[in-house]
């Protein structure tokens, strides 16, 4: 796959992995060009940790699926980033950003301009759609033939200095790589974000990875192979739209947006 097709076709993985376990072959590849990515003076501040450990898993499954559950039920998560959701594709071609749930249960179709607002809370709750989403979640971790977990060197993670910008930067440029890896091997990958959501989860991750006190656990995220036909989740969203290329660049300074690019863009 040329590298321009793949970075079209790259997505996150919203739905279930085949059960066939990542080859090694393809476990190695995809470390080997995490490696390749750029970092200042090339200190590489990334550490990795390969898991397919059943049990281990299935521990962050459970973890993951609580943690969506809490966060569904509180309204923390709705509250948090509302201003990214869209209920009508009018509203995406409008921004061209954010994600379009355009999948509900059918339960909460009357309610979707309210669903994910502090008023569509009690409708939510009530219909026990946190913990069927808490449920699914924790499915669909579980059932993951590997996870892999970030981390940065201490030493060069340095959160307020400039080096823990240079090892983020560095960090996202590694798993770029990774993500256009899986979509070149037929691999899908889905970032494992719930436990940040919730106080106390997080550590709990740390320490089933055994993460020792110099690194910093960054990220943990779900690989597997994509099925031909994949069922799409109980609540699922599009997010294929990007913003024209007018809306993001400039050109000599900030106050002149790029012109004539908007309808010659390949990707």
């Amino acid at each position: 796959m040329e590298l321009r097709a793949a970075i079209a076709a790259r997505r996150t993985t919203n739905g279930a992995f085949l059960p066939d376990p990542v080859t090694p072959e393809h476990q190695r590849i995809l470390m080997e060009v995490a490696a390749r990515a750029p970092s200042q003076l090339n200190s590489q501040p990334w550490r990795f940790v390969l898991v397919e450990s059943r049990d281990t898993i299935a521990e962050v499954a459970r973890v993951s699926g609580a943690s969506m559950t809490t966060a569904m039920g509180n309204g923390t998560f709705f509250e948090r980033y509302k201003r990214y959701f869209r209920f009508s594709a009018e509203e995406m071609e409008s921004s061209r950003s954010g994600m379009l749930f355009d999948k509900l249960p059918a339960p909460l179709r009357p309610f979707t301009r309210s669903v994910f607002t502090r008023r569509g809370q009690f409708v939510m709750n009530l219909l026990r759609v946190p913990r069927k989403l808490g449920r699914q979640n924790r499915d669909l971790v579980a059932g993951s033939p590997l996870l892999l977990g970030v981390m940065l060197d201490r030493a060069e993670y340095r959160p307020g200095e400039l080096s823990g910008f240079y090892s983020l930067f560095s960090m996202g440029a590694a798993m770029e790589n990774v993500w256009l890896s899986t979509t070149e091997l037929g691999l899908g990958i889905q970032f494992v974000s719930f436990p940040m959501e919730v106080p106390g989860a997080w550590e709990t991750l740390v320490d089933l990875l055994k993460v020792p006190d110099d690194l910093e656990l960054m990220a943990v995220y779900r690989i597997g192979y994509l099925p031909e036909q994949a069922r799409r989740p109980v609540i699922d969203w599009s997010s294929h739209e990007r913003r024209r290329v007018s809306q993001f660049v400039f050109r000599e300074d900030c106050r002149t947006p790029q012109e004539g690019w908007d309808a010659e863009s390949g990707l």
